[in-house]
């Protein structure tokens, strides 16, 4: 089994990066091939609406026609993968700009609008999504940020099969918060927090992996 973990955070060794690399662990754990892509070592753009890869016996049908440094990536999960994970901080409420780009080349291409709709990507294969944000899990739900996490389930599921989600909150945003305005949350509590929570999300990033590179 061949598992690629996609890193969507500008940062390589911090909150999502760490969580997105245990969970990759954990897959290894089960025997599996590993390999971490961080997007913003790429340089890609978002769907540019050609539709190439709708064209009926086109060139490009199921497939994204743009050539850029994306396309050995999507070429790559295409013929390779049997699980990916995909790994994104939350900036306003949202993912990161790239992961949301890596998304749109990722699901429109191989989308059919069949009724209902359907999927040209060659299998099923597994999928999950790690979340790493700010906030507390309260604000989360106060801000309704469960319907970004299941509308994007939702389309993993639909083009890929399978799809899970998971979130790790109230995440150590900066190395030194004496160097920041912060009234806004408390830096004693933040540091405790990354100290003893963090580690069991590691640890449950862990198993998250282990169980997408395992799952039927």
């Amino acid at each position: 089994m061949t598992v690629i973990g996609i890193n969507g955070s500008p940062r390589k060794n911090c909150n999502t990066a760490t969580l997105l690399m245990n969970a990759l662990e954990g897959a290894a754990s089960q025997g599996a091939n590993i390999e971490l892509i961080h997007l913003y070592d790429l340089d890609f753009k978002g769907c540019k609406s050609c539709f190439a890869c709708k064209i009926i016996d086109g060139k490009y049908n199921g497939r994204c026609a743009v050539k850029d440094d994306l396309h050995p990536i999507l070429k790559k999960i295409e013929n390779e993968a049997d699980a990916i994970i995909l790994g994104t901080p939350i900036y306003f409420g949202s993912m990161s700009g790239e992961m949301r780009s890596f998304i749109e080349r990722l699901l429109f291409a191989p989308l059919v609008y069949t009724q209902p709709p359907s999927s040209a990507f060659p299998r099923r294969i597994n999928t999950g999504v790690i979340y790493s944000m700010n906030v507390t899990e309260e604000i989360s739900v106060e801000h309704n940020y469960g319907v970004l996490f299941n509308a994007t389930e939702a389309s993993l599921r639909m083009v890929f099969g399978n799809a899970e989600t998971f979130c790790c909150y109230d995440t150590y945003q900066f190395p030194d918060y004496s160097k920041v305005v912060m009234e806004y949350m408390d830096p004693a509590k933040k540091t405790l927090r990354r100290k003893e929570v963090f580690p069991e999300d590691c640890r449950k990033a862990f198993e998250f992996g282990r169980r997408i590179s395992t799952k039927a």
